[in-house]
């Protein structure tokens, strides 16, 4: 299929230059907010979110507003043509038709690509289950780039639900691909950061640590990024309580950070930071959801105005291999090419979510 405009699905499918354009963007645009004001007059910007939001879908729709773009959209698929079994496909080409620019969110992992595939504008990737969330990462890197002066050299933890947090996979390839960042991966064995997340930190030349304790981190690190334990993604009401309440920053373990240390947080948060913490001029998520406006506006300046398509697909489809995630795109949308890669193990790795499946199962 040919690709006819730039999307963003992974912040991995461009270098790290172009991602440090698009926080400069942000930077200026943050700096100097009426020259910016028109830069999107005429434009309509497509919002679909089949998965709740607050941050992501808001701050897109003010970044258009501020932009002086126009929106549509809608942000719970029960009002839309999905409810009557309309599949991806066809929502996306339809919407894309009226739309300028297409944000979507989704519960399937890979979804945003799948759309992308035959969409009629550029797709962005809001969130796709919980396998990658590239503008909070923007976001994220906005606020290191506003806050702490850099995005090299800095020890980040990361606490909670690695396994499942598309922000955090998100935020660990970014920061991989810069010089001198060191990982300390703080979750319970049974919400370790996925192996090709940890791959793609080594291979791009970082180390990271696994460690089971806040207390034990924290006096060393630049930034501490917390995620809540996301209960939608567990199996079970039993599965989640066992892990809900293992990691809670507080007002104690504050007092064993650096004075410069700063506290992220993607939001929402429900209890893994306690409401004390908030008057603590470190903790930043507040004002981090702040800054995703400023880089989102950069963001739809940059895709509306580059002309260079980005390939989407770039493995092979394989007779009688299909991807073994039940989160994957291609589990329900069965029209999909079902594409593959394949890693230095000799496994294959889903082009949509990125699963491996070993040849010999």
């Amino acid at each position: 299929m040919e690709n006819k405009f730039q999307h963003l699905i992974d912040l991995d499918d461009y270098p790290i230059e172009w991602v440090k354009k698009v926080v400069e963007l942000g930077h200026d645009i943050k700096e100097h907010p009426t020259r910016y004001i028109q830069a999107c007059s005429g434009k309509i910007m497509a919002t679909l979110f089949y998965e709740p939001s607050t941050r992501t879908q808001m701050s897109f729709q003010t970044a258009m507003i501020r932009l002086g773009g126009s929106i549509i959209g809608f942000d719970n698929p029960a009002t839309s043509s999905v409810s009557k079994g309309e599949n991806l496909k066809d929502t996306t080409k339809i919407v894309s038709n009226y739309a300028d620019i297409l944000i979507m969110r989704h519960t399937q992992e890979g979804a945003a690509k799948a759309a992308a595939l035959t969409a009629d504008c550029p797709v962005v990737n809001a969130g796709d289950g919980g396998h990658l969330h590239p503008t909070q990462t923007l976001t994220d890197l906005l606020t290191l780039h506003e806050e702490k002066g850099r995005l090299d050299n800095l020890k980040i933890g990361l606490c909670g639900d690695l396994l499942n947090g598309r922000t955090v996979h998100s935020l660990c390839k970014a920061l991989s691909n810069l010089e001198g960042n060191i990982f300390y991966l703080i979750s319970t064995p049974e919400l370790r950061l996925p192996a090709y997340v940890r791959d793609i930190i080594t291979s791009n030349g970082c180390t990271y640590k696994e460690v089971n304790t806040i207390e034990e981190i924290i006096g060393e690190l630049d930034m501490l990024y917390m995620t809540r334990i996301q209960r939608e993604r567990f199996a079970s009401e039993a599965e989640y309580y066992s892990q809900k309440d293992t990691y809670i920053l507080d007002k104690a373990k504050m007092q064993l950070a650096n004075k410069d240390m700063i506290v992220m947080h993607p939001l929402p948060r429900v209890d893994e930071i306690a409401v004390e913490v908030d008057d603590d001029e470190r903790a930043l998520y507040f004002k981090q959801a702040s800054y995703g406006v400023f880089v989102r506006m950069a963001l739809i300046m940059t895709l509306l105005d580059n002309k260079e398509p980005k390939s989407l697909l770039c493995g092979e489809t394989h007779k009688g291999i299909t991807c073994h995630n039940a989160k994957c795109i291609t589990r329900s949308e069965l029209y999909l090419p079902k594409s593959f890669t394949k890693d230095s193990d000799g496994n294959y790795v889903c082009e949509y979510c990125d699963a491996r499946i070993n040849p010999a199962d």
